[in-house]
């Protein structure tokens, strides 16, 4: 029972943190490799406010918020907005990945490779209810998630600006003719993403102690939770999140500690093998049901798949499909990268080159 509420507890940060990398890959096409490092970048703010200026872990949040999306904004400005083209997806794996090592080496030199972790009164107490002990930090960093969480939603579906996020994401050109500053949404899009993880950062940096290596652990985790939950599905990174980190908690009080992180990898590698062969083999679009992310449930931010293959009943603007077939390109472009050719099932009968259903 006790690993099952920490999983949930846990889960939700996690979750949190995940948004900012789904929300970036929905409304860019840029899988962020940095997005690990800019978490620590903001535990380590929190660390130094707390340690040098003696401000709370929560107070210090409106500083490090404002502080973190304005550091996405250069980023997006200076690195990612230059990514055009048909490899734009391909290339920003690179660029982030180049940004996340600037930025390790950078947090190595002013803090050492020390591990250090966050300290505050609520950090190591816990109270008792029902007859289990929830830890505050716990608890708080579950309130501070699904508080943060909400008022993304309520942005995105209660105010013109999501309006205009989700009019974007369903069509650029569009969107684009109807007034709307496309390059604009995409830049701040980008720094609210980077935003989140200053309060990531900082539950994660006071439940674990960190350096800047730990980055590649947490990148790991959060590109398997929003792979998992659907990639650019805001909901399916909320409910990955969760059950993968409760998947950990329980494999490693029922089973063994070492195997924990292991089952993090072992379901996404048979969700993976189990979705990409079966896109494969077809070459072609399955119907809409084939196309939800896999626990992502039918409202996802993917962008360009909201005409044909809609759920019905579901508006268009609420329901945005992972695009599966991306995914494939996406992972091909990876192993290419990596110098592994990836051969493609020939086309079904009665099919043409470029058909899709």
């Amino acid at each position: 029972m006790h690993a099952l509420i920490d999983g949930v507890l846990t889960g939700s940060v996690y979750a949190l943190m995940a948004t900012g990398l789904t929300l970036i890959f929905g409304v860019m096409n840029i899988i962020n490799l940095a997005q690990g490092i800019l978490v620590i970048l903001g535990a380590y703010l929190s660390y130094t406010l707390s340690t040098h200026f003696g401000i709370d872990l929560f107070l210090g949040l409106l500083i490090t918020i404002p502080t973190m999306f304005v550091v996405g904004i250069v980023i997006e400005w200076a690195f990612v907005a230059r990514l055009k083209g048909p490899e734009k997806t391909a290339m920003s794996i690179l660029v982030t990945y180049a940004i996340s090592l600037v930025i390790e080496g950078s947090l190595n030199e002013i803090y050492s490779v020390n591990d250090v972790q966050l300290s505050a009164w609520y950090v190591n107490k816990s109270f008792l209810l029902f007859g289990v002990y929830f830890p505050y930090i716990y608890v708080f960093g579950f309130l501070l998630a699904a508080g943060l969480l909400s008022s993304l939603y309520f942005m995105l579906y209660r105010t013109r600006f999501g309006a205009s996020i989700r009019a974007s994401l369903a069509d650029q050109s569009a969107a684009a003719l109807v007034g709307i500053d496309v390059k604009k949404v995409s830049t701040i899009c980008f720094g609210i993403g980077v935003a989140v993880t200053a309060a990531g950062g900082m539950i994660y940096g006071a439940t674990n102690t960190f350096n800047a290596s730990t980055s590649y652990d947490l990148i790991t985790r959060l590109l398997t939770i929003i792979v998992l939950g659907g990639m650019g599905s805001l909901g399916g990174a909320l409910v990955a999140g969760i059950l993968m980190v409760t998947l950990e908690d329980l494999v490693g009080v029922v089973w063994s500690p070492i195997w924990s992180t292991m089952s993090f990898f072992i379901v996404l590698v048979i969700v993976l093998s189990i979705r990409v062969s079966s896109v494969n083999s077809q070459r072609e679009w399955p119907d809409a049901k084939a196309v939800q992310p896999v626990v992502g449930g039918p409202c996802s931010l993917r962008a360009g798949t909201t005409t044909a293959h809609d759920e019905p009943g579901v508006p268009a603007d609420r329901c945005l499909h992972l695009d599966l077939h991306g995914l494939c390109h996406f992972m091909e472009h990876v192993l290419g990268l990596l110098g592994v050719r990836v051969a493609s099932a020939p086309p079904r009968a009665g099919t043409t080159a470029g058909h899709r259903r």
